[in-house]
């Protein structure tokens, strides 16, 4: 088994285009240049973590996702923002940036209340086609990090457009939760173990880094 590590981000960039994944993931010959909307989204990010965990006052341009972060943190429990956990191959905790890591994630704001737990992820960009998959991956780690928590209430906050699509899981439904993750992997794993990075050509093409693809438009 080829050893490699996965996150939500990167998996759903090898099922967007394997070739990109591969050139930009393991080979390391392209970088993704970060524009406005990026630069943006990371801003927000840590000015939410700063005033959840530290009080910092958001910036006055800020101050309109003030009412929908304090919501949140009225919610009771012990709160984490940006909480790191990574899962070894045999789906047990293990250290970030531990050797013998699996998949890793960051959760943008975890509340552990008891037997009960809510995760949030910030978004800065379009409601249009929410991807709720990432939330439960991060609720299986959660209920791996929190032998505890039985419930989790999780949601994507898109904090420009005062929208939050939610979701809900159970830890009896963990077995059932990972198998969503099981095609995409064997495809990835796969990939590796053949070294067979296949390109899938959309009309993005002109738009991404890998100018070394047949496919990619000028």
């Amino acid at each position: 088994m080829t050893d490699y590590t996965w996150s939500y981000s990167s998996l759903k960039q090898y099922q967007n285009c394997p070739r990109q994944y591969h050139e930009i993931r393991v080979l390391k010959n392209y970088i993704v240049k970060e524009n406005d909307a990026m630069i943006y989204g990371k801003e927000v990010h840590k000015a939410l973590e700063d005033y959840v965990r530290d009080g910092v006052e958001l910036a006055k341009n800020y101050q309109r996702f003030k009412s929908s972060v304090d919501a949140l943190i009225n919610i009771p429990g012990e709160k984490y923002p940006e909480y790191e956990m990574a899962l070894a191959h045999n789906k047990e905790p293990c250290e970030f940036d531990s050797e013998n890591r699996w998949v890793r994630g960051i959760v943008d704001l975890l509340i552990i209340d008891g037997d009960y737990a809510f995760i949030v992820d910030y978004k800065t960009g379009s409601n249009k086609y929410p991807d709720p998959k990432q939330l439960k991956l991060m609720a299986l780690m959660t209920f791996t990090y929190f032998p505890e928590v039985q419930k989790i209430k999780a949601g994507l906050l898109f904090i420009m457009k005062n929208s939050f699509l939610t979701e809900e899981y159970h830890r009896r439904d963990m077995d059932k939760l990972w198998k969503v993750f099981e095609v995409p992997l064997k495809r990835l794993e796969t990939s590796y173990d053949y070294d067979t990075w296949v390109p899938n050509p959309t009309p993005l093409c002109g738009w991404c880094p890998v100018t070394s693809c047949e496919f990619h438009k000028n």
